[in-house]
């Protein structure tokens, strides 16, 4: 099953990258190694469903993919320090701005969490263009809007629109982008989660009457101790 799939992929990866026309669509799921497998037909297992118009931010660019690993890092400390899930901020940096900490947005925002001037100076970030600073700004302004509305939906919507907008329409605002937005970080974080899960096997022993045995399956046992094999 798994040889059968690599053509595909590879096949999925080279159409992603090329032109595609408007009306098609692209299926993401996971093989039975958890790998994300990509393609312009429908595959027989539950697939998130991707319109080629949002092509240009789900395709993968080598300075999108350096960009992530180089901050991998900074991500992880402020997503832990922040109580934030990493699939989420890596999610926010590559709509935001595709790892890219010179960006600069029309209306002033800066660096990888497109902090503008403002929300930077508020939250203490002098140099928003500083990668370690941006991040450590971003993911606190994030956590700060999470606590507020208690909803990660409205929390993206406000780090767009802004908390006013939210709060005048209580709910996500009615604007177009917001709406995209709200969409596409929620997309992008779900399909990091889903293509980083592992399948665990779990060993523990059973006793019953006078014999022992070993029991492994993917579930843990529902009580006592248990062994995680990889």
């Amino acid at each position: 099953m798994a040889s059968a799939l690599r053509p595909l992929l590879l096949a999925s990866l080279v159409g992603a990258l090329a032109p595609a026309p408007a009306a098609a669509q692209i299926f993401a799921a996971l093989d039975a190694k958890g790998t994300t497998v990509l393609s312009d037909r429908r595959i027989e297992r539950s697939t998130t469903v991707f319109n080629v118009s949002d092509a240009p931010s789900y395709r993968v660019t080598t300075e999108a993919a350096q960009g992530a690993d180089l901050y991998e890092e900074l991500v992880r400390e402020h997503a832990q320090r922040q109580s934030l899930r990493p699939e989420l901020v890596r999610a926010v940096i590559q709509v935001e701005s595709g790892f890219n900490p010179r960006a600069t947005s029309p209306r002033g925002a800066m660096g990888l969490m497109q902090l503008m001037p403002q929300t930077a100076k508020t939250l203490g970030v002098f140099n928003a263009y500083d990668p370690a600073e941006n991040i450590r700004g971003g993911t606190a302004y994030l956590r700060q809007l999470l606590d507020k509305y208690g909803n990660e939906q409205l929390a993206l919507a406000a780090y767009n629109a802004g908390p006013g907008a939210v709060d005048k329409y209580d709910g996500v605002p009615p604007y177009r982008e917001t709406k995209e937005y709200v969409r596409k970080v929620g997309s992008k974080a779900t399909l990091q989660d889903r293509s980083q899960k592992r399948t665990v096997i779990y060993r523990w022993i059973e006793i019953i009457g006078d014999q022992v045995r070993v029991r492994m399956a993917q579930d843990p046992p529902r009580s006592g101790p248990y062994e995680i094999l990889n």
